[in-house]
């Protein structure tokens, strides 16, 4: 899908395609992307390893750059951190922090995206025709319920964050444990 990205200052900012991907967990930008189109980073404070689909680290390394950007996309506005991460296909790659926040309704035959169930905070509430049917107002506040139960993009991403950081602990005590098994 076409979004477009623009940091604080810049007026235009730059349209590129994006990918929609529910198989990874967050939001990522290309180095060679945030390079050339001079987006500024913030260094992290201590590396994120990506993990791939089997487990393993990914060849890349891990990420230790993000940028702080405006997406706008057919109405919808919204200010995020993206990760930068290297070698990298796509420009960007929305995932599931972003799909399950952000619930489009996706249309996987046409490969239209519609902003239609996006949270308050986003700017621009769409209205479809699901206002003109019965019980349209029940709805609204059962999906206003939802969304105040809802977590930020950021507190499920240091959720994950956390559950990595667990995840290497694990597999350094194992591994010093097994050291210590071995020496006598």
């Amino acid at each position: 899908m076409k979004i477009r990205l623009k940091q604080e200052e810049e007026e235009e900012g730059v349209v590129t395609e994006a990918l929609l991907d529910s198989g990874a967990t967050g939001m990522v930008m290309s180095e060679e992307f945030a390079r050339r189109h001079k987006f500024r980073r913030t260094k992290l404070e201590r590396p994120v390893y990506v993990r791939n689909v089997d487990g393993t680290l990914n060849y890349a390394g891990p990420i230790v750059d993000t940028v702080e950007v405006e997406i706008f996309f057919k109405g919808h506005k919204e200010k995020t951190l993206i990760d930068v991460i290297r070698e990298q296909k796509w420009s960007v790659i929305l995932g599931m922090l972003w799909l399950g926040y952000h619930n489009p309704e996706i249309d996987w035959k046409t490969e239209e995206v519609n902003m239609t169930r996006c949270p308050d905070k986003c700017g621009k509430k769409w209205k479809t025709g699901r206002q003109t049917k019965p019980g349209w107002k029940k709805w609204e506040e059962r999906e206003k319920k939802k969304e105040r139960r809802k977590p930020t993009i950021e507190g499920v991403r240091m959720i994950e964050r956390i559950r990595e950081e667990k995840e290497d602990e694990e597999e350094d005590f194992i591994e010093l444990r097994a050291t210590e098994e071995m020496v006598p």
